[in-house]
């Protein structure tokens, strides 16, 4: 069968398919911009759109010709045409359709589809069942059945290594992997590459590039002379954090609260050197409270991107169009890292590079490990030194001792070379919160707006900060 085999049509879901259109079209006058909307109207919210306004009811459930919104974007009447002809924001014949065929089947409205709890679905039925090696297979080959395709052949080894790879460590096999893996004629060998470039150091250099891209690290200030900075241990933490694949919910509170744990070792005080991963200026002429605002909006746009999968950025000035978020949300948000010590940044010198307190000196995981090493050799070398002392002064001993003296000093200087390949990373430290108000369009120089304590977003429940630490 043709590629281009016609599919049968879908159902219509709110989430895909029409909110969509409600957003681009209908949203600005009808939606959650309470100085915008128009005769009290909100589709955004199913019980303002299936309720009555002047008698009639934009939507009826089952009754696309009963429901007023139809009515209205079909009608030829210019003056009762929606959305207005003026607006440039005419429906399609398809869009109608799509709403038309909604409101048909019942008009089920979603909660934003990345809020749904997932569902396990049924696992399909297929035709050829010596295809599937696993359950996603099955779904991959139900739907190219469903379009009237078959599965592309499967690769050769070397190309298989080749992509595997890339994907897995970022870098070409060489010819001798190639060739292993050609001749590796085991019923698991694919497997046992899949591991192999699993346990390879470069695999989290791989991952961590995607992460750092996510929290916008960078080696430079990011504002007017983009004056470098300490924070390079964080990236070698991130890395680290991949190849002894720590748990996520241990990432995300050592980068979000390193500094907050009990007993907080070097590594998780390097982990909350995300906090400090921002665009700062050193300019002498610095308003502290505007960038001090600047700093929590730019922290609560991140956070929630990655960590939350949304946009919140839009609530800094009023709340979200069409996602559930409000100002409120967006600075409680932001009341969260209230406490985290940003004072200090003004106080670096436009010198490169750019010093921002709070600061630590620390060494690299190797070079730590490296001087564990060297002090247990050395630990060892001086007790033979002092078995040697101890048990005869024969001319052989004393050259013995002589050699294990020499050793030790030269473990000593060694230790000692280590030890100077310390490097500054920013960390976060908590100190008292500041107060976070609500900006009344992120006006910084407002101070009349509602105060606000940590909590997470309003439609996802509460959260009992009484306990927050200070």
């Amino acid at each position: 069968m043709s590629i281009h085999a016609v599919a049968a049509p879908r159902d219509v879901q709110f989430n895909r398919d029409v909110r969509p259109i409600l957003a681009d079209k209908c949203f600005a006058c009808h939606g959650p911009d309470e100085a915008h909307r128009e005769a009290g109207l909100r589709f955004d919210l199913e019980e303002s759109a299936k309720a009555l306004h002047d008698g009639a009811a934009a939507i009826v459930p089952g009754q696309p010709d009963a429901s007023h919104l139809i009515t209205r974007i079909t009608t030829d009447d210019a003056d009762l045409r929606m959305p207005p002809t003026d607006s440039g924001k005419e429906l399609s014949q398809k869009e109608i359709d799509t709403l038309r065929r909604w409101i048909a089947d019942g008009a089920k409205y979603e909660s934003h589809w990345s809020f749904l709890p997932p569902s396990r679905p049924t696992v399909p039925e297929v035709d050829d069942e010596a295809w599937p090696v696993n359950d996603i297979d099955r779904f991959i080959l139900a739907r190219l059945q469903r379009e009237g395709l078959r599965p592309s052949p499967e690769a050769d080894r070397a190309t298989l290594i080749r992509r595997l790879s890339f994907d897995l460590v970022g870098l070409p096999p060489s010819v001798e992997e190639v060739d292993a893996f050609v001749g590796d004629q085991r019923p698991d060998a694919y497997e046992r590459l899949v591991d192999r470039l699993l346990e390879s150091p470069h695999f989290g250099e791989r991952m961590a590039m995607y992460w750092l891209d996510l929290v916008r690290y960078a080696n430079t200030v990011g504002y007017h002379g983009d004056q470098e900075h300490a924070i390079t241990p964080y990236r070698d933490w991130v890395i680290h954090a991949f190849n002894t694949n720590l748990p996520f919910d241990q990432f995300t509170a050592e980068q979000l609260a390193g500094d907050l744990l009990p007993d907080r070792t070097t590594d998780q005080r390097i982990a909350s050197g995300y906090n400090r991963l921002l665009q700062t200026s050193h300019e002498g002429g610095v308003q502290v409270k505007e960038y001090l605002s600047k700093y929590d909006a730019d922290r609560v746009r991140n956070v929630s991107s990655v960590w939350m999968g949304a946009t919140v950025g839009c609530a800094q000035c009023h709340d979200h169009k069409y996602d559930p978020y409000t100002m409120r949300d967006f600075y409680s948000l932001a009341a969260f890292f209230a406490d985290v010590d940003d004072a200090r940044t003004f106080r670096g010198g436009d010198t490169t590079p750019t010093k921002r307190e709070p600061e630590i000196e620390t060494l690299s995981p190797l070079d730590r490990l490296a001087i564990e090493r060297l002090r247990e050799a050395a630990e060892s070398c001086q007790q033979q030194i002092e078995v040697r002392r101890a048990s005869s002064a024969e001319p052989e001993s004393q050259s013995e001792l002589a050699e294990l003296e020499s050793e030790r000093k030269r473990i000593e200087s060694e230790i000692a070379a280590r030890e100077k390949l310390v490097r500054r990373t920013m960390v976060t430290e908590s100190v008292e919160p500041r107060v976070i108000r609500v900006l009344a369009r992120g006006d910084w120089m407002d101070d009349s707006g509602e105060i606000r304590q940590p909590a997470i977003p309003a439609f996802l429940g509460e959260l009992n900060s009484d306990q927050r630490p200070s």
